[in-house]
């Protein structure tokens, strides 16, 4: 097997292949040959060295993809060679081969083809955990997301809009401003300095319910200005840098300011494969579009890493072995 992995922390340059005999599953375990893995902001903040210290050197890459299980372990009987699989999270992703526990592996339905699924479950699911379950839309809600052209925002202005939400995005570039008005966004601002404050109670009628806000500290005060009083922060951004420490005491219009992680959205495999079988029926039904920014082959990972730092992508980047 082939995988790409990081000899040290730093830029792209530190990433390498590394060769070795195709890995033999164990108790539990899956076997799987990938067909395409997402790349996702995480990767960069496990390549610079933020993440991911109980792994030794080299380190492994990527998390998330789908693919088709070459053999199964002892004890695993509901999925079996020839099957095709998602997974949202199994480091060492970024290969053409993956050791993955049964447990955390998805079957795909025949609708759903391998780049789609690749595509959508860590986001999709992050999505899902956002709208759905850490502050649940309400019908009428406004909601402010931030990097609304992203892979993520995309998502989730779709899933808002479902749920009869109203959605402001925020985009860092005009070019991006007509991907996040086809996901459904009502409002879209054009902001690269965290001034986008004043306009979003302007166009919320005094504040929105909910932020969504994975930009780093350079949004930080602005999401928590833009909110109406007891609306709710959703702060995900921990690859950008957090906060200056925050008095609790101080917190302005008795909002709510929590840290949304996606695994507490699909903490059982029951709950993975319940929460990835809605995302399926919505794109199946058309009412969820996933879109694919970029594929890159699997040797040209530093491309896709370069690519996604730019902050100029629109959608999800693929890599395909």
């Amino acid at each position: 097997m082939k995988a790409m992995v990081m000899t040290r922390p730093g830029g792209p340059e530190v990433m390498d292949w590394l060769e070795r005999p195709d890995p033999v599953p164990g108790p539990g375990q899956v076997l799987v040959e990938v067909a395409a893995a997402g790349v996702n902001f995480m990767d960069i903040g496990v390549r610079r060295g933020g993440f991911w210290s109980e792994f030794a050197y080299p380190k492994p890459l990527g998390v998330e993809g789908a693919g088709r299980v070459l053999a199964v372990g002892e004890g695993v009987r509901d999925l079996v060679p020839g099957r095709r699989v998602a997974w949202v999270y199994a480091p060492g992703s970024y290969a053409d081969k993956l050791l993955v526990p049964a447990a955390s592996l998805v079957p795909l339905p025949d609708a759903i083809d391998d780049r789609t699924a690749a595509a959508v479950m860590m986001q999709g699911l992050t999505a899902s955990h956002f709208a759905t379950e850490f502050h649940p839309i309400q019908p009428g809600e406004i909601a402010l997301v931030h990097a609304a052209a992203g892979g993520l925002g995309l998502l989730l202005t779709q899933i808002i809009k479902l749920r009869g939400g109203t959605v402001i995005g925020r985009v860092s570039s005009a070019d991006k401003v007509r991907a996040a008005q086809a996901a459904g966004a009502d409002h879209v601002i054009v902001d690269r300095e965290g001034r986008f404050a004043d306009e979003v109670i302007r166009r919320s009628d005094g504040g929105v319910h909910v932020v969504y806000d994975g930009s780093g500290p350079a949004t930080f005060q602005g999401s928590m200005d833009a909110l109406r009083p007891a609306g709710t922060f959703a702060w995900f951004g921990p690859v950008l840098g957090g906060p200056a420490p925050i008095d609790v005491m101080a917190l302005p219009r008795s909002i709510k300011l929590g840290y949304p992680v996606f695994m507490d959205h699909v903490r059982t495999t029951q709950r993975l494969r319940e929460r990835s079988r809605q995302l399926f029926d919505w794109i199946e039904a058309g009412q969820l579009q996933v879109r694919i920014g970029g594929e890159f082959p699997l040797g040209e990972v530093a491309r896709a890493h370069e690519a996604m730092e730019s902050r100029t992508t629109i959608g999800k980047l693929l890599l395909i072995p």
